[in-house]
């Protein structure tokens, strides 16, 4: 009934002139770009009566002439500048909308007022009031191309298969994130932030001393032009952000909510730690302004809603309580218009499967973008921990957390699993074990040989869809309170040459895992990437002169170098003739050391 509700109110729209009424529309009105419609509407405070967040609901209806429509929610937005003012009362409300096409979009106000409304499914739920029924139009430019990040590209979303994929380019997604900090949010520059145990470190030790994130490492990477809040207070944050998109960087791991028991108890959305109904609208509008920056930088939004130590807490329960259900609708009426975003249920979650798959079902009816939910699994135990939620039609992804050793064999088996269910998912590595030590500090590790050649080419390899880095807790610039990035910088760079080797030499998306390909002395340890008869990709961990199987024709051999990127290689045999068991020859330099060898059937020599 909801669905048949909207496209008949979509259909009414296109078919209505737009009335003149008291709203402001802001952006850049073009494809893949959102903008905001802000409407003047009751005056309220975070902690005015009835509460805005809860007693009040906007959602506004776009519709295309092609027929595409989108319900999107809103937002009390205070005085519609609070990222600036720090302001808590106003009468502006909120409401941002991404379009996916190019031409008029009209759209219709439904503002209702009522006890709880907010979290009703209802569409008549409470009263009509103010604004309701105000409508308006803009015209949206065709997408631009030649775009920062994302805005080229367009929203990421699930596309059937093992890889997410952008909507605008049609270009598959491979990740190489930051997991650390998952306190990313815990920044001083954000209102009302700020840590609410002294003697609280990552669940381990005691310090005594506050700690709050000031990425003060990255100051000099702010540039002219970037945004910025409040006299600067911005700008160590966004310099961070532009760090880590210069290294190739394009997902960040971050919590919403750490408070309530969870590691750093230093984030949250409302308006203090100990309120769950009321939001602090000036910081969660600093917060957008990180977000909009990580659109145009390429990185998406990695949001993880709850952890381990709270994911039972929130509103005294795990399941999909009226607190959670707001908690929902807020983060969705804010965030959910970017452009490539991932709802993770939580951080080693210990929720039920039904609870699970109820939350996410109300994730997915709220979200009119329908971006990709996953779950964060418990250490070691990816083989077991989706047993119920394989082919379940509201999950698409996943998020491991194991130890490095198990990377390629737990993402070969997820992704086979996951088709074999039905609904093949993206396979994803989100945090190393050990926890003590995640991924070392260039310092303490230089050559992350473990990282690259275990985790990351693993992934990779058994077609995996990337993974993200943790940090671990023993060593400096941790899980909680890492301040310089560049702490692993030589580990970004290696997940920059692998994710350029696949992007620039192999349909990836088209090709399936098969470590039986390669054979002889050189196979131990080793994986293989193909589309049999076509191309075949072999990781070699420990150099060597590898065997592999292959299918007719004529095929060149060619070298690249994981640990340092660059141009593919010849080694000492540059082709091969199948069908059969072919050496493929030893590496051009370094034989002891890890190397790919791309086999790829040579082109037809021309007609003359």
């Amino acid at each position: 009934m909801r669905g048949t509700i909207e496209l008949s109110l979509a259909a009414l729209i296109f078919s209505c002139a737009p009335l003149s009424a008291a709203h402001q529309i802001t952006g850049e009105r073009k494809a893949w770009y959102p903008v905001a419609v802000t409407f003047d509407g009751p005056e309220a405070g975070e902690d005015s009566t009835p509460n805005p967040f809860r007693d009040y609901r906007l959602n506004v209806v776009f519709a295309h002439a092609s027929g595409a429509h989108f319900s999107v929610p809103g937002y009390f937005a205070a005085d519609g500048n609070a990222a600036k003012t720090s302001a808590r009362s106003g009468n502006k409300w909120r409401v941002h909308f991404t379009p996916n096409a190019a031409g008029e979009w009209r759209f219709t106000a439904r503002f209702r007022q009522g006890p709880d409304a907010a979290i009703s499914m209802e569409p008549d739920a409470g009263a009509a009031t103010a604004f309701d029924g105000e409508s308006g139009s803009f015209t949206a430019a065709p997408a631009d191309r030649m775009a920062p990040g994302f805005h080229s590209k367009g929203m990421l979303h699930y596309a059937g298969g093992h890889y997410l994929r952008h909507a605008g380019s049609g270009e598959y997604f491979l990740k190489g994130g930051a997991d650390s900090p998952e306190n990313f949010l815990a920044y001083y520059g954000f209102d009302d932030t700020f840590d609410t145990d002294a003697t609280f470190a990552g669940g381990r030790e005691s310090t005594g001393t506050p700690f709050i994130h000031r990425y003060e490492p990255h100051a000099g990477d702010w540039r002219k032009g970037d945004p910025d809040w409040k006299e600067g207070r911005g700008r160590n944050i966004i310099g961070a952000l532009n760090y880590l998109a210069s290294k190739g960087v394009n997902s960040v791991y971050f919590l919403t909510y750490n408070i309530d028991g969870g590691d750093g108890r230093d984030t949250w959305m409302w308006t203090s730690p100990q309120v769950r109904d009321r939001y602090d609208v000036s910081k969660l509008a600093q917060w957008e302004i990180v977000f909009s920056h990580m659109d145009a930088r390429g990185i998406q939004l990695h949001v993880i809603t709850q952890e381990t130590e709270n994911d039972r807490a929130l509103g005294g329960s795990a399941g999909l309580n009226p607190v959670r259900k707001l908690y929902n609708r807020e983060l969705i009426a804010r965030f959910s218009h970017h452009l490539a975003l991932m709802w993770n249920q939580g951080e080693e979650n210990n929720v039920g499967d039904h609870d699970r798959k109820e939350i996410a079902r109300h994730i997915r009816a709220l979200d009119p973008y329908q971006h990709p939910i996953t779950v964060h699994t418990k250490n070691n135990r990816a083989l077991t921990f989706y047993d119920g939620l394989l082919g379940d039609g509201f999950f698409e992804a996943t998020s491991i957390q194991s130890k490095m050793e198990s990377y390629n064999h737990e993402a070969g088996e997820l992704r086979r699993r996951s088709a074999q269910a039905g609904r093949p998912w993206a396979i994803f590595g989100d945090e190393q074990a050990p926890a003590a030590a995640g991924v070392l500090p260039d310092s303490e590790d230089p050559s992350h040989d473990g990282p690259r050649k275990l985790a990351l080419w693993g992934n990779l390899m058994a077609g995996g869809s990337g993974v993200e880095w943790y940090f671990g807790y023993k060593f400096p610039h941790s899980d909680v309170n890492l301040e310089d990035f560049r702490s692993r910088d030589r580990m970004w760079d290696q997940t920059r040459h692998a994710l350029q080797f696949f992007r620039a030499n192999l349909p990836f998306w088209d090709m399936a895992p098969d470590n039986s390909l390669v054979t002889g002395p050189a196979a131990a340890g080793a994986y293989v990437f193909a589309k049999p008869g076509s191309v075949y990709a072999v990781y070699l961990p420990n150099g060597g002169t590898p065997r592999l199987k292959m299918g007719q024709g004529a095929y060149m051999v060619r070298w690249y170098n994981p640990r340092s990127g660059g141009n593919l290689l010849l080694g000492s045999l540059t082709a091969v003739q199948g069908p059969g068991e072919k050496s493929l020859g030893p590496p051009p330099s370094d034989r002891d050391s890890d190397w790919v060898v791309l086999v790829s059937r040579a082109a037809a020599p021309k007609k003359k």
